[in-house]
């Protein structure tokens, strides 16, 4: 018999969109939590219909969820998200300041009739100057220096994935992990809070560390004096890159004598890192000349025989056929809504042997909503009558 996951014995209400409420909901589901998606009658979450980079969210975030379509602008349509919340552990909502408020679902308004409830709203600051904005991922990427970061001096440039939504999503579900575990105690759930702003400073503190210990102003990571001396993209014959990391001594004396390279290895001058550092200006152009000469596959076999830190230049297609991801079942065959197959990553922790399985792929609008009505004790002329008058889709 399969252990029960961890959070089986949960529900999750998720009143969300776009990528950071969602991601909440997908680390709860994953774990096991029963995750009803509270998606508007008819249409469904407005993410789904979203377009260029939009339309990966929904088939990503959104497994392992049940679907219920209602209006809750409809006293009926409050009703069924009332008779919910009495069967519900957790909360979670990421929608703009006031929403949930104006809707009647606001935390101040459920927290007498459902004192057990965990509500995780997730917004773009916490309490402060800026709590009423509105806020998104390239927002805060600009306003806490990383977009600074990453770009080349000048060219201020978001990174390359929704990380900062992604990671405030994380730290949402370990607040509610958090008072999951205070509620075994008192009995109460609370409000858990988490924030995007607040997530990019915190993803900021090593380079504010930087600045008071040095002093100095902080350069963007491209015009960065790296730590290490060799830690680099290098060009390759065939007209690609491969990045190429020596960050130890012992890294070094087996990079000289795989690469076949005792010249480099005797001059003491770069015999130890720092020498490496304060020689880049001739050492860097050398490997360069060196590496310009070597297909990638060789370079490729060449730095894993040397046991060093390397890596091709991947594109996010590429990682379907990664035979590391193959063989580790790192990806989840995946129905997409239009029906077509696909693979997408596995939550990346390990409990144990405990992998997080794809048990339901992501459904279509409504697909779950006649099930959990009809749970709730509405009968089958009653679904009927919510469905027709467009206060649910079934």
């Amino acid at each position: 018999m399969t252990n029960p996951l961890p959070l089986s014995n949960l529900r999750v209400l998720e009143f969300t969109h776009a990528v950071l409420g969602p991601t909440t909901g997908l680390l709860l589901a994953d774990f096991g939590a029963e995750v009803i998606k509270i998606e508007p009658a008819p249409g469904g979450d407005p993410t789904r219909k979203l377009k260029g980079f939009g339309v990966g969210f929904a088939p990503y975030t959104n497994r392992n969820k049940k679907s219920l379509a209602v209006n809750i602008k409809t006293e009926e349509g409050k009703a069924i998200v009332h008779k919910l919340l009495a069967t519900a552990d957790i909360l979670i909502e990421n929608f703009g300041p006031g929403t949930m408020h104006r809707l009647g679902f606001g935390y101040d308004d459920l927290c007498d009739p459902y004192p057990q409830l965990i509500y995780c709203t997730l917004k773009g600051f916490m309490p402060g100057p800026y709590e009423k904005r509105i806020a998104l991922d390239e927002v805060v990427q600009m306003m806490s220096g990383l977009a600074y970061m990453t770009g080349r001096p000048g060219d201020p440039l978001r990174a390359g994935a929704s990380v900062v939504d992604i990671m405030t999503g994380m730290y949402g579900a370990m607040g509610v992990l958090l008072a999951l575990r205070e509620r075994e105690t008192t009995g109460k759930g609370q409000m858990v809070k988490s924030t995007l702003f607040e997530t990019a400073v915190f993803l900021m503190g090593q380079h504010m560390a930087y600045a008071a210990v040095s002093g100095q102003p902080v350069p963007p990571m491209p015009a960065r004096v790296s730590a290490w001396g060799i830690y680099h993209q290098f060009d390759v014959k065939d007209g690609e890159r491969v990045f190429v990391g020596v960050t130890s001594d012992k890294q070094w004396q087996r990079f000289c004598e795989t690469f076949a390279r005792p010249d480099l290895l005797a001059d003491e001058r770069i015999s130890t890192n720092n020498g490496r550092v304060l020689h880049q200006d001739w050492l860097l152009p050398e490997l360069r000349t060196m590496f310009a000469t070597m297909s990638k596959t060789e370079l490729l076999h060449l730095c894993e025989k040397a046991d060093l830190p390397f890596s091709p230049i991947a594109h996010p297609e590429d990682l379907f056929d990664d035979p590391h991801l193959t063989q580790s079942s790192g990806l989840l065959e995946t129905i997409l809504p239009d029906g077509r197959i696909t693979k997408l990553p596995r939550t990346p922790i390990q409990l144990g042997d405990q992998k997080w399985n794809l048990r339901s792929n992501p459904p279509h609008v409504g697909a779950d909503t006649a099930e959990l009505l009809t749970e709730l004790e509405y009968t089958t002329n009653e679904i009927q009558a919510l469905t027709t008058a467009k206060i649910v889709v079934t």
